[in-house]
């Protein structure tokens, strides 16, 4: 999904943007995207801050969105799930109202949208893989089974093992990803702390979250 932008699209203007929390005010909870997508022959999980809070056991802080991701080639499946939404494409500020293929090969973000009140309900991405390899869309020798990196709640909810998530929150560690990040890696085991340490040095040399990886001594 590196291909170069397409013409068109929608660039959302200020007030667009400071609007777009309110439109995103409805979104499915966990919950209720796994209900969608039960039984779907296709590896996807919750991804981002939500993700963490089903690691965690709880709701840790508001979340002003949710996102799963998927392999890039089930999209079909997972839009099947959606009979009566639009998905639209997403990137670099602008939005592709119900994305065609040429705008879902060269962005990884889909928004699902309800035509009839224009709100955001979902946000699918669509990422690099190799058959059942996952494939980190930031560098792409990073790999991982996807049985590896989808963990499940007590009640089968399917998300991304903690120390990917906070790979992807390293790279621009704002206030809630801090936040995230504190709340998280004391619950992380020796071998997922050893995982992020060893990502993070290879993708954010010199990444200050580094030095709270480290073992005491």
């Amino acid at each position: 999904m590196s291909d170069p932008l397409p013409d068109g699209g929608i660039e959302l203007t200020p007030a667009e943007i400071e609007a777009l929390p309110a439109r995103w005010s409805s979104c499915f909870s966990p919950r209720e995207v796994a209900r969608h997508l039960a039984g779907i022959a296709t590896p996807w999980y919750v991804a981002a801050g939500w993700a963490l809070d089903l690691f965690l056991g709880g709701q840790t802080r508001e979340h002003g969105d949710i996102e799963v991701a998927i392999p890039a080639a089930s999209f079909p499946m997972v839009r099947d799930r959606f009979p009566g939404f639009v998905f639209d494409g997403v990137g670099t500020g602008r939005i592709w109202a119900d994305a065609p293929p040429d705008v879902l090969a060269a962005t990884h973000q889909t928004w699902l949208r309800d035509p009839a009140t224009g709100n955001y309900l979902l946000d699918v991405f669509r990422e690099p893989h190799e058959g059942d390899t996952w494939i980190c869309r930031r560098d792409e020798t990073i790999r991982f089974p996807y049985r590896d990196i989808i963990h499940h709640t007590d009640d089968g909810i399917p998300f991304q093992a903690p120390e990917l998530v906070l790979l992807f929150k390293a790279k621009y560690a704002r206030g809630k990803d801090q936040a995230d990040f504190a709340a998280t890696v004391p619950r992380l085991s020796p071998a997922q702390r050893e995982t992020l340490s060893g990502l993070l040095a290879r993708l954010h040399p010199g990444h200050p979250w580094l030095a709270a990886l480290q073992p005491a001594r």
